[in-house]
């Protein structure tokens, strides 16, 4: 296996053919592991003992990769001796690609947010044009190991470079959060785990060996087999779910079918008065909240006593021991102090008044936009922001994606610029195939709530309610709000983030299907958190240690320093991962914003503009990632309380923080020009360097070695 991966002085085409043939034979044997699990499963084996065994195996087969992949080889270890196919670049950058947020998150978005979540699809898929056609394979031909490196040689100096590096440290920390979070959320369901922080730390040491101790060359080779699993777990529960709702194989051509049923359902949701109950009683609820704020001291004081009362009422009437230790733990949970109490006041009333609306606050799946484009004043106006905000997320999720460093750092690894071309092509065809799925795939599970979870008595609820409310009670719950025994929409809380995982659990698929379906997550969650690592400890490594710190380290200790960073940095963000800071899409979203403002404009001006200069690009890339965190640290409910912000947020022209990076990434452009026509013009050298990235391509036998 080492012999393989490594490929040593092999032909390419003879390189490929073992590369065709060992996935091939991985396939066929994750394949035989999954019908056997199937059989044992319907022979009695625990639903716990195959949670275990879905988390244990792939793991154990992704470490044996990333053991037989070790390395101290700088070439190796950086960028994988730039001599991986572009078909298998292309599916390790699709599984680089595809997070938790993409895998778990996309489909949840899409089912709670119905058109508008289109815009992910669009900007995530769009944004490898930009790749193609502007970056790839002029980084490719390049040639080094890093994007900071780029503008290190590009802009002339230390100074680019060292805002690259934060900057790729910033919103790469940001993602990999994100991708913990996933892999704790996994690891938490899958093993029955109590604890969230344990299930955390566990899928921890699943990323470790993958890119502990081979680098870019284990986590490639790692990724390979990650996106065969994630794929193959996505579309099987999907492909089953349409066939039993419409036999209709194919879930892409399902998709309009059972659009037209949930539409319907809407319909019939939209005059349910039992759904008006329910909102009548969370507005009496809103209402309570607001006279706790008007009055936090005696509204707390109040509800001490009132929980303090229970548990000795409960104690004197001998009640079960159950019933007291939940009032006590009532009153031990209750605010420590008046700050505490409003902050968790204003929380609940927000959640409440997102629900207390028709269809629990989601909008029609079918309609473009909220608001009407003829209707009143106030329907037009909203019209108009939903569709600024739509265009907005479109542009910087596409822009994002040209820019994110673990992404481009895959096209160092390719053995040519046409290789490169051909990896961007692969890589759109891979994500493609997950990102049709995912629209069908929401209105699959919208159709199964609304016609077959809705109107069930509480007592006959499927077993899955209860599971996942016990991973969570922020993801899933659910409470008989006016008391008639009957759920309702408006009783049900559902986080988007777990529709992907209980997707099996809702359509009623045999539970080996859910732990496939949970390894394709892992594996998701654990290829990006591999390559975001990477991103991290490189750029700490590489461009801080031995480019600006000791030039003459050897190779083994520059690797060696690498490893040591990308332990501290995972530790660090499981760390901060098990706090639960914000739902996996905004961090994600987060991180394109941030990385679209200081690396976009600074890349395509420095290879298509000569006069580009490293002040331009230092000042733009500054103000460009300065002012794209500050709208979020300024409008984003989390960030403002994390920054102890008390401003009244004010929204330009309505754009949400999600989508800041609209006002960054222009600004970076327009500081680039101005600032570099202001000062002196680059020298020779950065110019020669632009005519060497512009001049012809070479031909398609030419290898670059970079």
């Amino acid at each position: 296996m080492s012999r393989l991966f490594g490929s040593g002085r092999l032909p390419l085409s003879t390189f490929r053919g073992r590369l065709h043939r060992a996935y091939l034979l991985y396939t066929l044997c994750f394949t035989c592991f999954v019908v056997a699990m199937a059989v044992l499963e319907q022979l009695g084996l625990p639903k716990r003992f195959i949670g275990f065994v879905f988390l244990a195996a792939p793991v154990v087969v992704y470490a044996v990769i990333g053991v037989m992949c070790r390395t101290t080889d700088a070439s190796e270890y950086y960028v994988a001796g730039r001599k991986v196919p572009a078909m298998y670049n292309g599916m390790a950058t699709g599984a680089d690609w595809m997070s938790a947020a993409s895998f778990i998150g996309m489909a949840g978005t899409l089912y709670l947010s119905g058109y508008d979540g289109l815009a992910f699809i669009m900007g995530w898929t769009g944004g490898y044009c930009l790749v193609a056609l502007l970056l790839a394979p002029y980084l490719r031909r390049f040639g080094q190991y890093t994007i900071p490196d780029f503008l290190g040689e590009r802009y002339e100096g230390h100074l680019t470079r060292l805002i690259g590096v934060a900057a790729a440290i910033l919103c790469s920390f940001v993602y990999v959060v994100a991708q913990i979070y996933g892999v704790g959320l996994i690891t938490t369901r899958l093993t029955s785990i109590a604890s969230f922080e344990i299930g955390v730390f566990l899928g921890l040491g699943g990323i470790l060996v993958c890119s502990f101790l081979g680098g870019m060359r284990a986590v490639t080779w790692t990724q390979v087999a990650q996106y065969i699993v994630l794929v193959a777990a996505y579309l099987v529960p999907v492909v089953w779910l349409s066939l039993k709702q419409t036999d209709i194989p194919v879930p892409q051509l399902a998709y309009g079918v059972q659009l037209a049923k949930v539409t319907a359902a809407e319909d019939r949701l939209l005059i349910d008065q039992a759904e008006y109950q329910v909102m009548a009683v969370m507005t009496a609820q809103i209402a309570a909240l607001d006279r706790k704020l008007d009055q936090p001291a005696e509204a707390l004081a109040q509800d001490r006593e009132d929980a303090r009362l229970r548990v000795e009422s409960l104690k004197r009437a001998q009640a079960p021991q159950r019933e007291i230790q939940a009032a006590e733990r009532q009153l031990a949970h209750l605010p420590r102090d008046e700050r505490e109490a409003q902050a968790r006041w204003r929380a609940e009333r927000d959640v409440l008044a997102s629900r207390a609306q028709p269809l629990s606050g989601m909008p029609r799946h079918a309609q473009p936009y909220a608001g009407r484009p003829d209707g009143t004043p106030q329907e037009q106006s909203a019209f108009e922001q939903s569709r600024r905000n739509f265009l907005a997320l479109v542009f910087c999720l596409m822009v994002g994606t040209a820019a994110l460093p673990h992404i481009l750092m895959r096209y160092y690894t390719t053995p040519s610029v046409k290789e490169a071309r051909r990896s961007v092509a692969w890589t759109l065809f891979f994500v493609l195939l997950l990102y049709t799925t995912a629209p069908a795939l929401a209105v699959l599970i919208k159709f199964e709530i609304f016609s077959n979870l809705v109107g069930t008595p509480f007592d006959s609820l499927p077993d899955w309610i209860a599971n996942w409310g016990r991973v969570d009670a922020g993801l899933l719950s659910v409470q008989d709000i006016n008391r008639d025994g009957v759920l309702q929409l408006g009783e049900l809380r559902i986080g988007g983030d777990i529709i992907v995982l209980a997707t099996p659990e809702i359509a009623g698929l045999p539970y080996v299907i859910s732990g496939m379906v949970a390894a394709g997550g892992l594996a998701a969650a654990l290829s990006t958190a591999d390559g975001l690592l990477l991103t991290i400890a490189n750029a700490l490594s590489h461009d801080v240690y031995f480019r600006m710190i000791d030039p003459q380290a050897g190779t083994a200790r520059r690797v060696m320093i690498s490893k040591v960073l990308l332990l501290v940095v995972a530790l660090g963000a499981a760390f901060v991962a098990a706090q639960k800071p914000a739902n996996i899409l905004f961090l994600v979203s987060a991180a394109f914003s941030l990385a679209g403002s200081a690396f976009f404009p600074a890349l395509v001006l420095g290879i298509f503009w000569k006069r580009a200069n490293r002040w331009g690009a230092a000042a733009g890339m500054l103000a460009g990632l300065a002012l794209t965190f500050w709208y979020m640290a300024t409008t984003h409910p989390w960030l403002r309380e994390m920054f102890g912000v008390s401003s009244p947020v004010v929204l330009w022209w309505g754009i949400q923080p999600i989508s800041a990076g609209v006002f960054g990434i222009p600004l970076g452009f327009v500081v680039i020009v101005v600032v570099s026509l202001l000062t002196p013009p680059p020298g020779l050298r950065a110019t020669e360097m632009v005519e060497r990235l512009r001049s012809p391509l070479p031909s398609s036998h030419e290898r670059l070695e970079g």
